[in-house]
Parts: structure tokens; C-alpha cells; sequence
């Protein structure tokens, strides 16, 4: 399962081990179709915010048309259908068949993954197979590809009602010293979402894909081995029907809420002390300025209703022009870019590096971050809505609060450039990325021997830290399985490239530095928290800072500048980012395919160095706000000033003018 996370409880994919697990076995004829290498990557037309982009601004703006909390469970109802169409692939898709190297799982061809001269190597374990590059099987690929995509489009298009009229629906009937509260509960129980889908995910990726068609005798893979692949479409499915359940309340929400009732309250005492009781004529002239007509009055928001689609297109980029040259609502809005490519990255490469930098299972990363990243990002929006309401910060305190909020944030973050170690030794791979595997260790160890050159079954000689590629890049001949109640444990023996020859288990060799796995998770999610405690008061910058007709038009803008500027490229520049700092391709049908091995140090310098280049831009965001707040307090003030001197001067001059009168009298 791919969990995603936003702002406003925007979904993100989430890369797993799965995925990886996939692309680097080499399917049967009968096995899954393997996808595109290429497709593997980020790409802005496979995402949620595709379908989202194209109808936000739109759904924004004639939103005064419709009924909003009954367009929210619309959206939630093709959230639903999107779920399930996203688990159908499986479905329709052979059962998953894995790479059969390994002897654990097919003992009578172990011999393929073992040291054997050339004369007695079998005639089929060199030859790799082109199953997998058949034309069905590209075009079974191309139908796959095309129902996720139309999931994602349909999931995209619901969660459109979601953020513009959720947030304006609050605003406009909350009570104002409410609203920051308010808003800080909504973001932090959408926020919940992606915590409860990466635990979720961590679940569901310890099944086997196949649970609901399991091979006679079972499996003997385990969630650690490379080749295993987790349940990812039944979490899909287990949210789809959450979804299902949590859309039905908002068809019985009414289209319009009365005011909250101490703030009418309020207002009918501040007009019956203020204001002297005038007809309904009267108040309604005495509000606009002299030589406003009724019309200006009233903004453009107000006018949709009688707007036709053509006539909004052409009005639109005068309207969002005008928008984007408040300077508050500009730098907000960058400043949401820049946090929000920060979490676009993490959310979708985070369990990824986790796994490669400290030897954890994709399960025990979804975990990580589910129940100790997530809930303290909850925290800190929580935290930031309380301090706006209690503590009743107009915009100068609230831009101070999200400066803080992104400097700590920003000095949190510089102690993870240091928390992880170097790649270990890989037998016969160049450890510069790019470059291409050659025999530069233990050159003559397995002259005698016929080793696959795409064959993937990973050994270790945790003595010397060294790891090969399959039993036979290090010279093994034989293996001996230890049986256990609960699972079974491979070992390679007669090996001549180990010292003493062995025995050499299975798999991967450990990370040196996995015992800093919670201290780095801890930094990230105090990090999140700070990140977050400015969310709320971001957006009261924006909700308190245009006008009423326009707040419903600002966020739908807000949302679709933060898909096209940081939703739909984040994911991208980072995936570029980790790429360049591969050591090791695997190869399928000539082209590349799943990095297998990655320079740890590059791939931990430029994965927090993204981060830390989007925290920057935020904090650098909020310092200019808070100096442009500052420059508009001191402007009031002096326009404030110049009134009082002028009357003072008056007062003067008349005082001086009946001191005469008097001295006469």
C-alpha cells in the first residue's frame, strides 16, 4: 500500500519494498506483468494531482453554487470507487511468481545460484528468460497502467471539494476567535489519515501478496528477503470502505449554518453601543466608502453564480492575477511550497531511505513513521491552532510564531547530515555511482565458477562485512538449511572467495549504524512537529488577509499553486536526486531497471540536503513576511499620527485665538 500525505490530508505515494521486490525478480510466464523501469519513477501524469489540479480553482470558485458539504461526500464517493479500482491489478494479474534462484524455495535447481565449473553448470541457469519482454506481456502492463491511472484521476477529482469548501464552510459560520481552532482540528484529524495508512501499510506489507490465493505448501520467503512482496492492494481495499462509511454524515449537513451565537451576540452589542439605530437602507450605504457603487462592493465571488463557465475562463486570470499580488498571500503561499515539497520527498522517499541507510523492513519504516512521525506532526498542528486562538495572535504574532516555527525546524534537521555510515563492501561493484560492476575484489575467486550475470539472490560474510551479489560470486558450492519452528535459515558453504570458506547466511548484510534508526526518527518527527505548529497560522494569514468574497478563491489558488509548484515536482526532484547515487542496476530486457545497491553517504547527503534547501526556503518566506507586516504596522501608524497632530494643531490655534478675546473682555 502506498500511503500519501498533505496538508489538508492529501495523499502522497509512499515507494516500497514491493515495488522494488518486483522489478528486480525475473517473472515466469505465468507471473505478474513486471512494470516499465521507466514507469517506476515519479511522474506528474501517474499522481492524485492530476485530476486535481484541472477542477480545484474551478470547484473554488462557483462554490457559492452548490450545496458544499454535500459535494464533500460526492468526492468521498468517488474516493471509494478509486480504491477499489486501485486493487484490481491484482485481480486480474497471475499470481506473483518470484526468482527460483534461491535453493530454500526450489531445491532441485539450487545448483543455478551455486560454484559450478563450467561443464557441469545447467544449461538453463546462464540463460536468462524473456517471459517477462514479451509483447502480452507489455501490453497486460500498458492495461494495468491504465486502470491505476484512471483510479488516480477519479481519486484526484474527489478529493477536490475537500480542501476549498472544508476550510470556507468552517470559516464562514465559526465564530472569528474559533475559526484558528477549528481549523487546527480539521488539519490535524486529516492528518491522522496517513498516520493510520502507514500503519496500516506496515500490516499489510507482512502478508504475502497472493494471501487470498497461496501456492499448495505455501511460501518459505519471509518479509525480509528481497524477493518478497506485501499485500499492497488490500489496504486499498480496507480504505476504500472507511472512506464508504465516513461520507455518509455530510449528506445530512445543512448548505448554510447559523453564526455561532456568542459572536451574534457580540456584534448586536457592539452595534446597539456604536451605532445609532438607522433604517436597513442606511446601514447598508453607511458601510461602503463614498463613490463605491453596490457592485464593487460586492466581489467577484459574489457574481459567479451568474457567470457561465466561458465567462469564468476569461475572467479567471485578471481574478488570480489581483490574488497573487498581495504580498502576504504570495510569500504564504511560497512558503506552503517550500514545506510542502519538504513533505512531498520524505512521505514518498522516506521509508525508502530508511531501509538502504539503516537495514530496516519496509513494514518497521511504515511503522516509524505512522506512530511516532505522524501523530507529533498532529501534535504540532494542534499546538499551532491553541496558540492562535488562546493567546488571540493577530498577523504580525503569527507570522513570529511561524518564523520560530521554521528556524527550530530548520536547526533540527542539520544533525541528520551526520547519522549514518558508509556503504559496506560489495564483491566485484564499483562503489562511484555510475560506474559499471567490475571484479575489483577477490579477482580470481571465481574464475572456475559460471555465475549468472543477472541473477539477484544477495549473501553475507558478516566477518568481513562483505556482501555478494549470489552464493556463486562468492565461490559457494554447496548449502545447509537450519530448520526452526518458525522459519528456516539458509547457509552457503565450501565458499572460496570467504575466509575459511564459510558458512555465509542469506541475504543482505546489516547496516552498522541501525542502532540510529530511532534517535534520526526522532529529529524528523520533532522536526515535523515545529514544521506543522506553523500550518494554522499560515493559513489565518491568508484567511485574515483577503477578502471575505475572495477566501473561498485564495485557498482553491493556495492548493492548486502547491500541486503544480511542489506536489506534482517534489516527488520527481528527489527521485532524480536518489538516482544519481546508484551504484548497482539491475537490468530487465536490456534497459535499467531497480537500483539494487546505493552510495550511502551521497544518497544521505543529497536526500537531507533537499530537505534542508526547502526548510531554508520557508524560513527565508516568513522572515520577509514578518518584515513586510512590520513596514505595513509602522505606515498605519504614521497615517494614524498625522490626523492627531492636525487635530492637536487645530485645537492650538483656536486656544490661541480666544486668548486675545479674553484678555480684551
Amino acid at each position: 500500500m502506498g500511503p500519501r500525505i498533505g496538508p489538508i490530508g492529501e495523499e502522497l505515494q509512499v515507494p516500497d519494498k514491493d515495488t522494488k521486490a518486483m522489478v528486480g525478480t525475473e517473472d515466469t510466464p505465468g507471473g505478474k506483468a513486471r512494470p516499465n523501469p521507466q514507469d517506476l519513477r515519479p511522474s506528474v501524469f501517474h499522481s492524485i494531482k492530476v485530476g486535481n489540479t484541472a477542477l480545484i480553482v474551478f470547484v473554488s470558485y462557483f462554490g457559492s453554487r452548490v450545496h458544499r458539504p454535500r459535494l464533500i461526500g460526492y468526492g468521498a464517493i468517488l474516493v471509494t470507487l478509486a480504491g477499489v479500482l486501485m486493487t484490481v491489478p491484482h485481480f486480474i494479474s497471475e499470481p506473483y511468481h518470484y526468482d527460483h534462484t534461491s535453493p530454500a524455495d526450489m531445491p532441485q535447481d539450487f545448483e543455478a545460484s551455486l560454484c559450478l565449473p563450467t561443464t557441469e553448470a545447467p544449461a538453463s541457469a546462464p540463460a536468462p528468460s524473456n517471459s517477462s519482454c514479451s509483447g502480452y506481456t507489455e501490453v497486460q502492463h500498458l492495461a494495468v497502467v491504465g486502470i491505476m491511472f484512471t483510479a488516480q484521476t477519479l481519486l484526484g477529482v474527489g478529493g477536490v471539494p475537500i480542501q476549498p469548501f472544508g476550510i470556507s464552510y468552517i470559516d464562514d459560520f465559526a465564530h472569528h476567535s474559533n475559526s484558528p481552532l477549528y481549523l487546527g482540528i480539521l488539519f490535524a484529524v486529516t492528518m491522522m489519515g496517513p498516520g493510520m495508512a502507514y500503519g496500516l501499510g506496515s500490516l499489510m506489507l507482512r502478508l504475502y501478496v497472493d494471501i487470498d490465493r497461496m501456492p499448495e505448501g505455501g511460501i518459505s520467503l519471509t518479509s525480509k528477503d528481497p524477493r518478497w512482496v506485501g499485500a499492497w492492494w488490500l489496504g486499498f481495499l480496507i480504505s476504500a470502505g472507511t472512506v464508504a462509511l465516513a461520507a455518509i454524515p455530510y449528506f445530512f449537513f445543512p448548505k448554510e449554518m447559523p453564526k455561532e451565537k456568542h459572536e451574534l451576540r457580540f456584534r448586536r452589542k457592539v452595534l446597539a453601543v456604536s451605532d445609532p439605530p438607522v433604517s436597513k437602507g442606511e446601514d447598508a450605504s453607511s458601510e461602503r466608502s463614498p463613490g463605491e457603487s453596490p457592485e464593487k462592493k460586492d466581489g467577484l465571488a459574489q457574481i459567479a453564480p451568474d457567470l457561465t463557465v466561458i465567462q469564468f475562463i476569461k475572467v479567471f486570470p485578471r481574478v488570480m492575477l489581483r490574488t497573487l499580488r498581495h504580498p502576504i498571500f504570495l510569500l504564504v503561499v511560497l512558503s506552503q511550497v517550500c514545506m510542502s515539497s519538504m513533505v512531498a520527498g520524505m512521505a514518498t522517499f522516506l521509508p525508502k531511505f530508511l531501509e538502504r541507510q539503516f537495514s530496516v523492513t519496509a513494514s518497521y519504516a511504515n511503522l516509524l513513521i505512522g506512530c511516532l512521525t505522524i501523530p507529533l506532526a498532529i501534535v504540532g498542528i494542534v499546538v499551532g491552532g491553541i496558540l492562535v486562538k488562546r493567546l488571540r495572535l493577530g498577523p504580525m504574532h503569527c507570522g513570529t510564531l511561524c518564523l520560530l516555527g521554521a528556524l527550530f525546524c530548520l536547526l533540527l534537521s542539520t544533525p541528520l547530515f551526520f547519522m549514518g555510515c558508509s556503504t559496506h563492501q560489495i564483491a566485484g561493484i564499483n562503489h562511484q555511482p555510475g560506474g559499471q560492476p567490475g571484479l575489483e575484489l577477490f579477482p580470481g575467486c571465481t574464475e572456475a565458477c559460471s555465475c549468472p550475470s543477472d541473477d539477484f539472490n544477495p549473501v553475507c560474510d558478516s566477518s568481513a562485512r562483505v556482501e555478494y551479489l549470489t552464493p556463486c560470486h562468492a565461490g559457494c558450492a554447496s548449502r545447509v538449511v537450519h530448520e526452526a519452528p518458525d522459519k528456516s535459515q539458509v547457509f552457503y558453504t565450501n565458499c572460496s572467495c570467504v575466509v575459511g570458506g564459510g558458512p555465509v547466511p542469506a541475504g543482505s548484510c546489516d547496516s552498522a549504524c541501525s542502532h540510529l534508526v530511532l534517535p534520526f526518527m526522532i529529529l524528523v518527527s520533532l522536526g515535523a512537529a515545529l514544521a506543522s505548529v506553523t500550518h494554522t497560522p499560515s493559513f489565518m494569514l491568508i484567511l485574515r488577509g483577503v477578502k471575505k468574497e475572495d477566501k473561498t478563491l485564495a485557498v482553491g489558488i493556495q492548493f492548486m499553486l502547491l500541486r503544480v509548484l511542489a506536489w506534482m515536482p517534489s516527488p520527481v526532484i528527489h527521485g532524480s536526486a536518489i538516482d544519481t547515487t546508484c551504484v548497482y542496476w539491475a537490468q530487465s530486457c536490456g534497459r535499467r531497471a531497480v537500483c539494487h545497491y546505493y552510495d550511502h553517504d551521497l544518497l544521505r547527503n543529497r536526500f537531507i540536503g533537499l530537505q534542508f534547501f526547502f526548510k531554508t526556503g520557508s524560513l527565508a518566506c516568513f522572515a520577509l513576511i514578518l518584515a513586510i507586516l512590520r513596514q505595513q504596522d509602522k505606515e498605519e501608524g504614521t497615517k494614524a499620527t498625522i490626523p492627531n497632530s492636525g487635530l492637536q494643531q487645530q485645537l492650538l490655534a483656536s486656544g490661541a485665538k480666544k486668548e486675545p478675546e479674553e484678555s480684551r473682555v
